[in-house]
Formats: C-alpha cells, structure tokens, sequence
C-alpha cells in the first residue's frame, strides 16, 4: 500500500490507511502491547527485503516505511510486502522523515515504537532486546549501542566517524549528566509515553534530529537503556558523508547549547518547552 504524505492530506488519510501487516503472537497472549516498526528510507530498494525478512513478525504488529522522494525502487519494492508505505512528495530530511513515522505510528495505536534504518546496517532480529526494557518499566527509550562490547570499528566504522562519535558523545554525556556509550545510532526504541509527551515536532528535519530527541528525553526527566548491537556497513548502507557530518557535529554542539539555556534558565527553546 502506497500514499504520497502532503500536509493537506495528513489528517484524512491517516484514518484510510490500513496495514495488512499481521501479528502471529504466540495463541493465549493477552494484552500483547502493539509494536509498530518504523522505517525512514531514502534510496533502500537493494536492502529494504533483506531489513524487513529479518524483522520478527510474531512480535511486530505493524511495519510502516516513509520514503523520502527516493530516486531508486524503494517504493516498488515496499509495495510488493506486507508493510504501510507512504512516499514524501518531495525530500524533507531525515528528522523529517522521522516525524511522518512517529505521527504514523501513533496514529495506527502504537505502545512501542521501533526506529529501523531500511539499509540491513542494523540487526533486525535484537527487536525484542529492544523492546524488553520499555516492557518491564525501566527505560522509556533504547538505544542500540555499536560501542557496547566495541563492535563499531569490527562492523567497519570509518575512523573518521569513529573519532567524531567518541568526541560528541563524551561532550554529550558531560552536558547532560548521563553515562551513555553513545548517543548517535540510529538503532532506537521509543514508549508511546514518550512521543506523546516530548515536542519532537519541533525539531529539526536533519540529522541532528536524532541528537535533539535525547536532550528532551534527559531534559523531560525519561530513562533511556541501552542495548548491544552490532553494524554492517558496506556500500548499499546509508551513511552521511564528511561534509554533512560536519554539519551534523556542529548542530549536536547546538542542541547542547540549548539545553543549557534551557536548563539555567537563560532562554528556553521551544525543544524545551511542553
């Protein structure tokens, strides 16, 4: 199933789409809470089969993907599985992206939602470490950790990256007050709780998204856990390049600044406010 998301369209359409995406939990399971699968894709035609195969179906009631405008297949060949996809008429970013599937997901009813990158980097197959913290009460996000028994340069992490993640994510941990390995993967669980309550709306539609989302959740007083995960990377894989990691370190260096203003009271972004 295909929609092409507008503005105009976002509040009728959500109500006709359907998913015939369908859960086989285990006959006798009560109030199994529904897990949606988010997949925010941008040019994910050659990877987007072997992602979705591996999801575990008996515990996912859902899987939505929300292409970006791609320039490959990756439409074609989501309509070919048993997933929600909805096209962007036009590129807005990867936060943006983001937003239509945490919009999506909590419209369909989701309890749990899971961020899995379409480019098989990830393993689909941790969902239920995943999601087992937010489960049992402890955490309210999850990080997938590639630095969690040091398997980001075994997975081929450019050193470069590797170097920049190591810098940001202490800085982050320093600002923050928290014990992370890291705070940049694109790996991540979310309650229904959490996305209700923080404004991500208001985020930035680019990367640094991702690192805007954590100051709320700390910010919000949220628990985050973490899991270990390992990662591929390998020329099919998604991946920013040098430039736009630039950009994105910078913005990180930002959302740090405005937490801070936040937090002392020196000027509150609308991050920060309810």
């Amino acid at each position: 199933m295909v929609n092409t998301f507008t503005a105009s369209q976002e509040s009728s359409q959500s109500g006709a789409l359907k998913s015939t995406f369908k859960s086989t939990a285990a006959p006798g399971r009560t109030n199994t809470p529904r897990i949606v699968v988010t997949m925010p894709a941008y040019n994910a035609a050659k990877t987007l089969l072997k992602t979705f195969d591996e999801i575990p179906k008996g515990l996912v009631s859902e899987v939505i993907l929300v292409d970006d405008c791609s320039k490959d297949d990756t439409v074609a060949v989501g309509s070919t599985l048993d997933i929600k996809v909805i096209r962007h008429p036009h590129n807005v970013g990867y936060g943006g992206n983001q937003k239509t599937c945490y919009l999506e997901a909590l419209r369909d009813g989701a309890e749990i939602v899971i961020m899995l990158h379409p480019d098989y980097q990830y393993d689909p197959r941790k969902i239920p470490e995943m999601v087992a913290p937010i489960l049992d009460g402890t955490a309210d996000i999850v990080l997938g950790s590639r630095f969690l028994g040091g398997g980001a340069l075994k997975g081929g992490m450019p050193i470069y990256k590797f170097i920049s993640n190591r810098f940001l994510t202490t800085m982050q941990n320093m600002v923050l007050g928290t014990n992370l390995s890291e705070f940049h993967t694109g790996y991540r669980a979310y309650s229904k709780q959490f996305l209700e309550r923080v404004p991500f709306l208001r985020n930035s539609i680019a990367f640094v998204f991702d690192a805007e989302i954590l100051c709320q959740a700390v910010y919000f007083g949220f628990k985050i856990a973490e899991i270990p995960v390992e990662t591929r990377y390998f020329p099919e894989a998604s991946s920013i390049n040098f430039w736009n990691s630039v950009k994105y370190g910078l913005g990180v260096l930002g959302s740090l600044v405005k937490f801070v203003s936040a937090k002392t009271g020196m000027a509150k972004s609308p991050l920060f406010r309810p």
